[in-house]
């Protein structure tokens, strides 16, 4: 029974062998095609993206057009610059957009404040770009941002030249940073196992973007001018799959070591071992039956380890049988009492863990020595008679003390949320120069409703962030009070950019999932707002959202009514 059990095992192992490298070319080669695919996509949105600016024609209009009156000057550069940030914010995935002229010029658009590199014109991308005759230029994954000496974040950076439609003569470049996690996402397919090694190459074997922790010598690459659009080879050490982008010279090459490749053999092979042997002890067992010492404790053993199953780890069986037998059993109680043991382990250190996290929270730094900072830089200002700038720093001390007291979830009324936008609108104010005309018209005899804390602040805020800051125009803010029925509306109406039918069908969708989630960089989002809403009030409350691009966006907080006798208290 042995030799044949052998025998057996060792012919189903050669054909799964086989089976199992024709299912990993296989597989290689679909995955090839497919990230190919993928990058496919990715290239037709980024050269929409750039195209969309480097065939700008008021941009391009601007860019040439010279003048000597400072005024003129400064606004073509502030219409290029409105021009850029409309298109920084229609993507989420942009880290920066950059125009640099023929003349020397220079525009940004970004997330911080731009520290340009003076010597970006003897850098390796900035040749490239202008060698492209016009076609956009991939130029990798980099660690950081090629001219922003303050983005520190990871960037994928690409580039087009901008021509003059007129004369149709190169200007200038557009380099476009995006966030690198869809390139590296699409690498990523490509990886058949735990080692693999993705790159993103050129015709010639360069380099260009690569998966982390990619930092093997690519060699045999002579398929690269052979005609075939996807390649596997596999040798001895490595299987090696790549695929020809579509739109361009590049090539996608993974590398997987044979190590990952034989993973499923080596548990093949495992597995094969462990029947064999199983199969071995069944037939001694089978010869053995015969002997009724053997039935009676395992039986015993068997209940015993039901009781285990259902939680039961205090019993202890005893027996006397055979040596074997014998050991089992003793194994088996010195299995329960460890598997006791390690359950009280585990309470004790959930315990623990537990002390240590509300250690950790009671440690924080109190937040009133940064009050008392900030008011004692108001009165300094005061002294020295700098009123405006004592009056925003007062402001940022009422609003950091407001927003950081959160006492347990208790409600606070409308007036004290309309004294905190006070704060903040007096800031923004400051910050925009008088571009913003606020108008607030609250009916008294709400002043007292209760609401969720932080409830009115995230509204404007997004108002001006997203509506206000971009207009060119002067911007409108309205705060007011409506009564509708049995329920209050106070309504935050702008007449900023406004949202697309798409965008508030995906705003009103996501305020109707279940668990919402924090919204932008760490803020108090919408979802969360609407969600605490309805957890207070009702099913019937929350956030209502009306918008129209172009004309602005109105949001309203609904809460229920009070009655005239909860008014007037």
């Amino acid at each position: 029974m042995s030799g044949l059990l052998l025998v057996v095992s060792l012919l189903y192992y050669n054909r799964t062998t086989v089976q199992l490298h024709e299912k990993i070319s296989d597989l290689s080669q679909k995955n090839a095609a497919q990230t190919a695919g993928l990058f496919g996509l990715l290239y037709q949105g980024y050269d929409s993206l750039s195209k969309s600016l480097s065939n700008n024609f008021d941009m391009i209009r601007l860019l040439n057009e010279e003048t000597t009156e400072p005024a003129v000057a400064y606004i073509n550069e502030r219409t290029i610059t409105n021009i850029l940030g409309a298109i920084f914010y229609s993507r989420d995935d942009l880290v920066g957009i950059h125009v640099l002229t023929d003349k020397g010029k220079v525009y940004n658009y970004g997330n911080y404040f731009n520290v340009l590199d003076p010597n970006y014109r003897s850098e390796s991308w900035y040749h490239q770009v202008q060698a492209s005759s016009g076609k956009m230029v991939w130029l990798g994954v980099y660690k950081q941002s090629l001219i922003d000496r303050e983005e520190k974040s990871p960037v994928f950076a690409f580039g087009r030249q901008i021509y003059d439609l007129n004369e149709h003569k190169p200007i200038g470049i557009v380099l476009f940073e995006m966030n690198p996690q869809p390139v590296l996402n699409a690498l990523d397919n490509l990886k058949l196992g735990q080692h693999s090694q993705v790159y993103l190459m050129s015709k010639s074997g360069s380099i260009i973007s690569s998966s982390e922790g990619a930092d093997q010598e690519l060699k045999d690459l002579d398929f690269l001018d052979d005609g075939q659009d996807v390649v596997v080879r596999q040798n001895s050490d490595r299987l090696l799959a790549a695929s020809r982008l579509p739109f361009s010279d590049l090539w996608v090459v993974s590398v997987t070591p044979d190590r990952d490749l034989n993973v499923e053999l080596m548990q093949m092979q495992r597995y094969i071992l462990i029947v064999f042997t199983i199969l071995i002890i069944v037939s001694t067992l089978i010869a053995s039956m015969v002997s009724r010492t053997i039935s009676s404790p395992l039986k015993k053993l068997i209940r015993e380890m039901k009781q285990v199953e259902i939680g039961n780890f205090r019993g202890t069986l005893s027996v006397a049988s055979y040596q074997e037998i014998n050991i089992l059993v003793a194994s088996f109680n010195r299995m329960v009492w460890r598997i006791e043991e390690l359950i009280e382990r585990v309470k004790i250190s959930s315990v623990s863990e537990k002390n240590a996290e509300l250690h950790a929270l009671q440690s924080q730094v109190n937040p009133h020595f940064l009050y008392n900072t900030l008011d004692m830089i108001y009165w300094m200002l005061d002294e020295k008679g700098n009123d405006q700038l004592g009056e925003l720093v007062l402001s940022l001390s009422s609003m950091f003390r407001y927003s950081s007291q959160w006492d347990g979830g208790t409600p606070v009324t409308l007036r004290e949320e309309l004294e905190q936008i006070g704060h903040y609108l007096n800031i923004i104010s400051i910050r925009l120069e008088g571009r913003l005309q606020v108008v607030t018209d609250i009916d008294e005899r709400w002043l007292d409703v209760l609401l969720p804390k932080m409830s009115v602040q995230p509204i404007i805020e997004n108002a001006v962030k997203y509506g206000l800051e971009p207009l060119d125009r002067q911007g409108l803010l309205r705060v007011y009070t409506r009564e509708d029925g049995d329920a209050l509306r106070i309504v935050v109406e702008d007449n900023g950019a406004g949202l697309s039918q798409e965008a508030m069908e995906r705003l009103r969708s996501s305020l109707e999932e279940e668990s919402p989630k924090e919204s932008g960089k760490g803020g108090i989002g919408l979802q969360n707002l609407h969600s605490r809403l309805r957890h207070m009030f009702g099913e019937g409350y929350g956030l209502h959202i009306e918008s129209y691009p172009g004309e602005g966006t109105r949001v309203a907080i609904v809460v229920p009514r009070p009655r005239k006798g909860e008014a007037d208290s």
